[in-house]
C-alpha cells in the first residue's frame, strides 16, 4: 500500500484522502484541531463533509511530522495564500524522497508566484518532485463517489505517474501532463472567473450571460498561460474549460456562491459571513491581476472582479464596463 499524508482537513483534502483509501492508499490527514482529528479518527469529518464515512484507512493527527512520517507521497490541501506560512511551520517534516502534491488554486500575494513555485522556494522540494492536481472536482460530488477525472502535472513523467496510480479508481479517472503553469493557472483563474459569473447570477441574468463570461473567461485565462509559457491544449482539457464549467455553473462551487451574494447586493464582509469557508478567487484575484499587468496581458473579466472585490465596486457595475470596452476582433 502507499503510504500518503494529506495536509488539511477541510472539504477538498478529506475528499481528496477518500479517493486515495479507495484506491488502496494508507492516508494520514494532518489537522489544526484536536476536535476535527477526533471526528476523523472516527471516521467522519462533520465540520466540512458531515455525509461522508470515511474508510477505515484513513486516520489523522495534529502532528505534521507524524503524519509525513513514511509518507510516499504528501498532499498539500492548505488555503493558497498560507501556503508559505504552513511549509514555514513545518515543511521540513516532508520526507526527502517524497512525491509533493498541490491540491491548491491560486496566485500568491505578493509575490504572484504559483504554488508550486511557493513550495520549492519555501521548502526546496525538486521541481520534479511537486505535481499538480487540479480538475472539476467538487469536493461534496467527490465524497459522494460520482464519477470524476482531473489532471495530474509533473514535469517529471514518473512521479505524475506514481500519483494517477496512486489516486485512480473506477469513480476517479486522472489524466498526466507535463504542463505544470498551465494545469495551475487554469486553476488560479478559474475561480475568479467563476465569482464574475455567480455575480451575474444573483444580478439576475440567464444562460446567454453566463455563457459569455465563461468562454472569455477561458479566453483570458488562456492569454495569461500562454504568456508564461503554457501549452495552448491544457486549457482545453479537464484542469481548463472542465473545472472552470464546475466552478462557474454548479452553486457547490464556493467561488459561484461568494459571487451570487455579490451579486444580489451583499457586502464583502457579509457575504464572507455567509460561506464561512475559504473562497481562493477573493483571495486570489489581486495577485492574478498583478501577474498579468506585468506580463501585460488583458484580462478584463479579472479587472473588474477585483474592482468589486478590493476597491468595493457594486456588482451591478461589471456588466457596463465589460460591455462598453472597444470591439474587436474575437480572437485578439
Amino acid at each position: 500500500m502507499t503510504q500518503v499524508a494529506v495536509m488539511s482537513a477541510g472539504s477538498w483534502g478529506t475528499a481528496y484522502a477518500s479517493l486515495l483509501a479507495k484506491a488502496g492508499c494508507t492516508v494520514t490527514i494532518w489537522a489544526r484541531r484536536q476536535e476535527v482529528v477526533d471526528q476523523i479518527n472516527s471516521g467522519q469529518n462533520r465540520d466540512y463533509l458531515p455525509d461522508l464515512r470515511l474508510p477505515a484507512t484513513i486516520r489523522a493527527t495534529v502532528d505534521p511530522e507524524a503524519a509525513c512520517q513514511g509518507a510516499e507521497i504528501v498532499a498539500l490541501a492548505v488555503p493558497s495564500q498560507t501556503l508559505r506560512a504552513n511549509l514555514t511551520e513545518w515543511g521540513e517534516a516532508i520526507p526527502a524522497e517524497a512525491d509533493v502534491v498541490s491540491l491548491m488554486k491560486g496566485v500568491e500575494l505578493g509575490t504572484t508566484m504559483r504554488m508550486s513555485e511557493v513550495i520549492e522556494q519555501v521548502a526546496g522540494i525538486a521541481r520534479k518532485r511537486i505535481v499538480v492536481v487540479s480538475g472539476p472536482n467538487l469536493a461534496k460530488e467527490i465524497a459522494l463517489l460520482q464519477p470524476a477525472a482531473s489532471t495530474v502535472a509533473c514535469i517529471d513523467p514518473a512521479a505524475a505517474d506514481r500519483v494517477a496510480a496512486a489516486c485512480a479508481s473506477e469513480v476517479f479517472r486522472p489524466y498526466t501532463t507535463h504542463d505544470v503553469v498551465g494545469t495551475e493557472i487554469c486553476g488560479a483563474t478559474k475561480n475568479v472567473v467563476g465569482l464574475a459569473v455567480g455575480m451575474a447570477e444573483g444580478l439576475g441574468f440567464g444562460d446567454n450571460t453566463k455563457a459569455t463570461i465563461i468562454t472569455r473567461g477561458l479566453a483570458e485565462t488562456t492569454r495569461l498561460g500562454l504568456a508564461l509559457g503554457a501549452e495552448p491544449q491544457t486549457f482545453l482539457g479537464l484542469a481548463g474549460v472542465g473545472d472552470l464549467i464546475a466552478t462557474c455553473m454548479s452553486p457547490l462551487s464556493r467561488n459561484h456562491s461568494f459571487g451570487v451574494q455579490l451579486g444580489r447586493g451583499l457586502t464583502m464582509e457579509q457575504a464572507t459571513a455567509e460561506m464561512k469557508q475559504t473562497t481562493e478567487g477573493v483571495k486570489s484575484c489581486e495577485s492574478i491581476l498583478s501577474l498579468a499587468q506585468h506580463h501585460d496581458v488583458d484580462m478584463p473579466i479579472v479587472e473588474q472582479v477585483v474592482a468589486v472585490v478590493r476597491d468595493g465596486q457594486p456588482a451591478r457595475e461589471v456588466g457596463p464596463k465589460l460591455m462598453s470596452r472597444d470591439l474587436k476582433s474575437e480572437r485578439h
